[in-house]
């Protein structure tokens, strides 16, 4: 039950990033100026954990969406939708734990020097 309500936690969440992202680029186009500012928001640290969230909710999502798959058109999927669902939550945690240096590094460099 709770990976089905984060599947759609997460995609709601995806969707909104999406959502934002094409109204802060429009912007090139209205003021260039305000893009700059934007932009220049973007390089703090806390949009680094904002970053580091997203990129934990598209794997999640991506990796729950491959089992809801396997459960769906594989036809001993319902039988190991409990492994498989486990084995999402250790591929998901590999993943970001391999994702944080790439994604906060530059935020801990601004924080604490290089």
């Amino acid at each position: 039950m709770w990976s089905w309500v984060a599947h759609r936690v997460t995609g709601v969440l995806i969707f909104f990033f999406l959502f934002v992202h094409v109204l802060d680029t429009a912007l090139v186009r209205v003021s260039p100026e305000a893009y700059d500012k934007v932009v220049a928001t973007y390089k703090t640290p806390i949009v680094a954990l904002l970053e580091y969230g997203l990129v934990a909710a598209i794997l999640f999502h991506a990796l729950n969406g491959l089992r809801v798959i396997a459960v769906d058109f594989w036809s001993k999927g319902p039988r190991y939708q409990k492994q498989m669902f486990w084995t999402v939550m250790g591929v998901w945690v590999v993943l970001m734990l391999g994702a944080i240096y790439p994604v906060l590094g530059h935020a801990a460099r601004v924080l604490f020097g290089s």
